[in-house]
């Protein structure tokens, strides 16, 4: 019994993760066919890209979660190996996908900073609102 919910758990979100990439694809397949019909360009595109590259990496996160959750009940040794390999490429993609986004990103938007800054679990912490920007009714 554990082991059909263990299975139906990793399948769930191995589709997670393929359907975010394939909707990040063919959303930005279609931005670039109808922004590549209206400009010629190419600072056009880079918005697309960001955003396909945030799809990407939440793809791949999922998909990381689902190798996670697939050795996550007794484990073999030749598991633990394939998850390690498999951790290590995901999160390289994971990491140069999150670089180009940030250079791309300062491309855009010189003023933005490209990412909030760590906060003490080592997990990025979103930036402190501008006091300003706070709805009237939200104040304290």
């Amino acid at each position: 019994m554990l082991r059909t919910g263990d299975h139906l758990a990793v399948a769930v979100v191995e589709v997670a993760g393929a359907a975010v990439i394939f909707v990040g694809a063919v959303w930005a397949a279609l931005r670039f066919v109808a922004e590549g019909l209206r400009h010629r360009s190419a600072a056009v595109f880079t918005p697309i890209r960001l955003t396909l590259g945030r799809f990407l990496t939440l793809g791949l996160e999922f998909q990381l979660a689902a190798d996670i959750l697939r050795t996550a009940v007794s484990p073999t040794f030749d598991q633990i190996g394939k998850l390690a390999a498999i951790a290590t490429i995901r999160t390289a993609l994971n990491f140069f996908l999150r670089r180009e986004i940030a250079q791309e990103q300062r491309q855009i938007d010189p003023e933005r900073p490209s990412s909030p800054a760590p906060g003490p679990s080592g997990t990025a912490q979103p930036a402190t609102p501008d006091p300003s920007a706070v709805a009237p009714g939200d104040r304290s």
